[in-house]
C-alpha cells in the first residue's frame, strides 16, 4: 500500500464514526467533482453550435417564405406583454 493511503487508514482509526462519515463524504465529493470535470471536458470537446449542426439543412427548401415573419399568422401577438 502507498504511504499516503496507509496514513489515511491510520488516521481514520482514530476518528469517531461521525468523523469517518465526514471523511467518506469528502472523498465521494472529490470523486464526483473529478467525474464532472471529465464530463465537462468531453462535452466541450464535442460541443457544436446549433448553426453548425443545422448547416446542412439551411436553404434545403425550394419553396416557402425565407422568413416566417412574412406570414402575419406567425407574428400574431409578437411583442405584446
Amino acid at each position: 500500500m502507498q504511504p499516503v493511503q496507509q496514513r489515511v487508514l491510520e488516521a481514520l482509526q482514530h476518528l469517531s464514526p461521525l468523523e469517518q462519515q465526514e471523511v467518506l463524504d469528502f472523498a465521494e465529493f472529490l470523486e464526483s467533482k473529478r467525474e464532472r470535470t471529465a464530463n465537462n471536458e468531453q462535452t466541450e470537446a464535442t460541443a457544436v453550435s446549433f448553426l453548425d449542426a443545422a448547416r446542412k439543412y439551411i436553404g434545403c427548401l425550394e419553396d416557402g417564405p425565407a422568413d416566417l415573419s412574412t406570414n402575419k399568422m406567425h407574428m400574431e401577438g409578437f411583442g405584446e406583454a
